[in-house]
């Protein structure tokens, strides 16, 4: 039996190395994605795939590390005596801590999305986003899922969950882009920002609902209306209780006095919220988003955000490293012909993702001349949030790695080609 020194040194090692090795990689090619003007989760994507296990196979889950071939492993074997086994118990609890961190990245990721909700915004252009949100929920979540399951076989749950994957929309991606152009105030800014709130809400509620029955039995009928009744129900309260919940927070702030009281307070509403509905049978991820949306109405917003930005940036950092350390990509290599079904589900869901969102911008009626194909074109990156979908689904084990690289593609695809194309389209106007 080793040594408890031997397993507390392997413990270090390892815990230090995957840290250090996770952020390393995140932010080199985070810092390549700024320099290509692309957003820096991109970064942090590639970064776990290059140390994952279709890459440097440092990073993943303990079953693929077994196989042997890989280093940080076995350089902590040689430093501290242990055998291959040995060192791999020891990384199994370092594991578990580095997917119980991606999961408060997780929970932090879903809590910005929340603060980000701007209720004066939606009630502007409330019609014509919500046309726009319903289309591009429904047209990629319908055509997704029908299609997997009648041209590609795919069981119910898989599906439904790889659809329910397009739904939503990055704000922040597409606001970024409106800013730097100078159209965030223009008609389609409004438009496309207030379809993407409501894209995240519809898409929360469908991610809440789908992953209640991911584990079980084909869900019955009264069971499903009873927990999107129940997720709609925690939405709206969340809403309604931002003109209260969101004062007593600002006046909570006030009294207190000891050094980073906002950030430990805006952490504190965030579990509370987070208990609160995993307690009533919902996910703790809408728990997450709920809590977001109840301090949305903040007078104190910008120090929240500037406050919880650092220690939700770490955590999310492991999170998106950690999906693509754990992807396998080789499933969509074209030279291996069992592969070739995959990569075929694969391409589709990509089409899905762009013409799913670029309808939509057709989808509302208006008065005043609105530049549809900008509205479309904003709705098309997934980003971020895409990421979180993927996320739960590799957690609770729903998807194949086929679908899982799939809805990466998509994800990366239309987060790629929206900015260039927003650029395209608005550039000359703007100019």
């Amino acid at each position: 039996m080793p040594a408890s020194h031997q397993i507390e040194l392997a413990t270090t090692l390892l815990s230090i190395g995957s840290f250090l090795v996770i952020f390393l990689a995140a932010r080199s090619l985070a810092e390549v994605m700024v320099r290509l003007q692309l957003p820096t989760i991109l970064g942090e994507l590639l970064g776990g795939v290059l140390i994952g296990i279709s890459g440097l196979n440092l990073i993943g889950a303990p079953v693929a590390m077994a196989s042997g071939g890989n280093g940080m492993l076995g350089l902590v074997g040689l430093v501290t005596h242990l055998g291959s086994l040995d060192v791999l118990h020891v990384y199994e609890d370092v594991y578990a801590t580095l997917e119980q961190v991606a999961t408060l990245g997780l929970y932090a990721l879903l809590f910005r999305a929340g603060l980000e909700s701007e209720l004066d915004l939606l009630l502007a252009v409330a019609l014509q986003a919500l046309s726009v949100a319903l289309a591009g929920v429904l047209l990629p979540f319908a055509a997704a899922t029908s299609g997997l399951m009648l041209l590609f076989g795919v069981d119910l749950m898989p599906a439904i969950f790889a659809g329910a994957s397009l739904t939503a929309t990055s704000i922040g991606i597409t606001a970024s882009v409106f800013e730097e152009l100078g159209v965030l105030r223009s008609r389609e800014g409004q438009i496309v920002v207030g379809a993407a709130v409501l894209d995240d809400i519809f898409g929360i509620v469908i991610l809440a609902v789908v992953v209640s029955f991911a584990g079980g039995a084909q869900p019955e009928p009264g069971l499903i209306l009873q927990v999107i009744v129940a997720a709609v129900v925690f939405v709206l309260a969340s809403l309604l209780l931002s003109r209260w919940a969101a004062p007593w927070f600002d006046g909570l702030v006030g009294r207190l006095k000891a050094s980073g009281e906002m950030v430990v307070a805006s952490f504190a509403v965030l579990a509370v919220v987070c208990l609160l509905s995993s307690a009533i049978g919902l996910e703790a991820a809408l728990g997450a988003y709920g809590a977001g949306l109840m301090l949305s109405n903040s007078t104190q917003l910008e120090e929240i955000q500037r406050a919880v930005q650092p220690v939700a940036s770490l955590f999310s950092t492991v999170f998106f490293v950690l999906i693509g350390a754990g992807l396998e990509l080789g499933v969509l290599n074209p030279m291996e012909a069992a592969n070739r079904p995959g990569l075929l589900v694969a391409i589709f869901l990509l089409l899905v993702a762009v013409a799913g969102k670029a309808m939509a911008g057709w989808s509302f009626f208006s008065e005043q001349p609105v530049r549809r194909l900008v509205v479309g074109i904003g709705m098309m990156p997934r980003g971020e949030v895409g990421l979180i979908f993927l996320g739960l689904g590799r957690q609770d084990q729903i998807l194949t790695p086929g679908l899982e690289s799939g809805i990466l593609l998509a994800v990366i695809g239309t987060t790629f080609l929206a900015p260039v194309l927003l650029r395209q389209v608005l550039t000359p106007t703007a100019a």
